[in-house]
């Protein structure tokens, strides 16, 4: 009964958050007499933050419509490539009208971001989208909030996410060759599987993985995460975190993790500096420091943006990853779409190179855990594998903000260029300059005038003049 306890919790308030949105404007509008008032400005910002705290954060949206590139802007068009019951496949296509930026744009690497399911929505990635796109083609993974998900379109389970994962790279490869693959926190481990099931069946692997903050090895430098995980039993998440979706959804019945206990856990890692934060952004709009304000706005839009996660896949994750450690033992075993179990094989990878990234101060994925892919990863030679640690950067700092901006996006582009194949244009000679045509003609009337002379020595004289012209014309046409 919890979601349903929240959801009517939920209804009671939104009226109180609009009620509570308009006061603060009413006391913040010059044409009003309350606004006139001497404490007008801390009223207004205590009705504010009571609207924040209690209004329903909706899905946000990527909002990148251009990109500037070599100081033009370029223009982005986002697009759904593929839609899957449980994901979209997301393409940002960029256009332009200068012919020397449109013809780099064609020559740039192709990366697929795998965005994280565990909780918020792939817009969390929008700054690495909208830095990526400066110098690649770019897709990324938008996965669905399970409870709008119809039951009839079936469960959801991690062998599905894999599955999922095989299916775009191959689109992409199929589009232009082949791609670069981006997986950020939860996505390393389920994309390095993909990567080495089709390594193992000998199918064309990406030319990169780059892996960013996930629990490769969730055993090494345990976080808050990893230990609630391992102290608590399977079928303890499964009596506790596990509810039906309300009546009021399109995926009624369906059995999910909610998105509102997932942030709680979230905040409940670190109160102290959400509360900080909050009480920060009041004083922010006493001040009138409205830049401040809006940057706390725009975070929190993004951070108390939640999904539902199908149960079968949250369940499946605790286990696999962060109980039994099934990737690192070597005793993962996948279903693939035609039913049959595959062992997930690591060390089959040979052709793909690999770059992993961690934050110095990660408490989400800790010290070690990313890197622990190299030792998987035996099959690629050690001069296609690189680590990079962000210095001072913590989990949303590798991939979001001035430290990804400034220091990580460097690294992975240099990596991924590196790995990029280079395709030398044919060189385009014009007819004009090739000497055979030339050679052909000038020798052909030769014959001819010697025979002409032999059957009929009193024309010869005419027929040389006359065989001597065509040849002339047929040289100034090959020049």
């Amino acid at each position: 009964m919890l979601y349903q306890i929240y959801e009517t919790q939920r209804s009671m308030m939104e009226p109180f958050s609009d009620l509570a949105e308009v006061a603060a404007k009413l006391f913040t509008n010059p044409s009003l007499p309350l606004a006139q008032l001497p404490i007008a400005q801390r009223i207004s910002a205590g009705y504010d933050l009571m609207h924040r705290l209690g209004k329903d954060y909706e899905k946000p949206v990527f909002g990148i419509h251009t990109v500037d590139i070599d100081g033009i802007d370029v223009a982005v068009h986002e697009r759904i490539e593929i839609d899957k019951p449980f994901c979209e496949l997301r393409r940002f296509k960029r256009f332009s009208d200068d012919t020397h930026t449109l013809a780099k744009l064609k020559g740039e690497p192709v990366v697929l971001i795998v965005a994280p399911l565990s909780g918020h929505y792939a817009t969390l990635l929008r700054d690495t989208v909208r830095t990526m796109l400066k110098d690649h083609k770019v897709y990324i993974t938008d996965w669905k909030n399970a409870r709008l998900v119809p039951l009839s379109e079936g469960e959801f389970h991690l062998d599905d996410y894999v599955n999922y994962v095989q299916e775009f790279i191959r689109h992409l490869q199929k589009g232009y060759g082949n791609c670069h693959v981006i997986s950020v926190c939860q996505p390393t481990v389920p994309v390095l599987a993909a990567v080495s099931l089709m390594a193992s069946r000998g199918e064309t692997t990406p030319l990169s993985m780059t892996m960013m903050g996930g629990p490769i090895d969730a055993r090494k430098s345990p976080t808050a995460v990893n230990n609630l995980a391992t102290q608590r039993a399977h079928s303890w998440f499964e009596n506790n975190v596990i509810y039906r979706v309300p009546d009021n959804f399109p995926g009624a019945g369906r059995r999910v993790y909610p998105g509102f206990l997932q942030h709680t856990g979230f905040v409940a890692m670190n109160p102290d500096r959400h509360a900080t934060s909050h009480y920060d952004y009041f004083k922010d709009l006493i001040k009138g420091d409205n830049e401040s304000a809006e940057s706390h706005r725009k975070f929190y839009d993004e951070y108390n943006a939640v999904l539902d996660m199908d149960a079968d896949y949250y369940l499946e994750t605790i286990e696999t990853v962060f109980q039994d450690f099934k990737l690192v033992s070597g005793t993962w075993d996948v279903k693939n779409p035609q039913g049959k179990l595959e062992r997930v094989r690591p060390q089959d990878i040979q052709h793909t190179a690999l770059l992993t990234v961690e934050g110095e101060l990660d408490d989400i994925s800790g010290s070690g855990q990313t890197a622990a892919a190299h030792d998987l990863c035996t099959g690629i030679p050690k001069t296609h594998r690189m680590h990079y640690e962000a210095a001072g950067a913590g989990h949303y700092g590798i991939f979001s903000g001035r430290r990804w901006r400034e220091f990580v996006h460097p690294v992975v582009k240099t990596f991924l260029k590196s790995h990029q194949p280079t395709v030398v244009p044919a060189p385009v000679v014009p007819a004009v300059v090739e000497p055979k045509p030339v050679k052909a003609v000038s020798r052909a009337p030769a014959k001819p005038a010697v025979k002409a002379e032999v059957k009929a020595p009193a024309k010869a004289a005419v027929s040389k003049p006359a065989a001597a012209k065509p040849a002339a014309r047929k040289t100034r046409k090959a020049a």
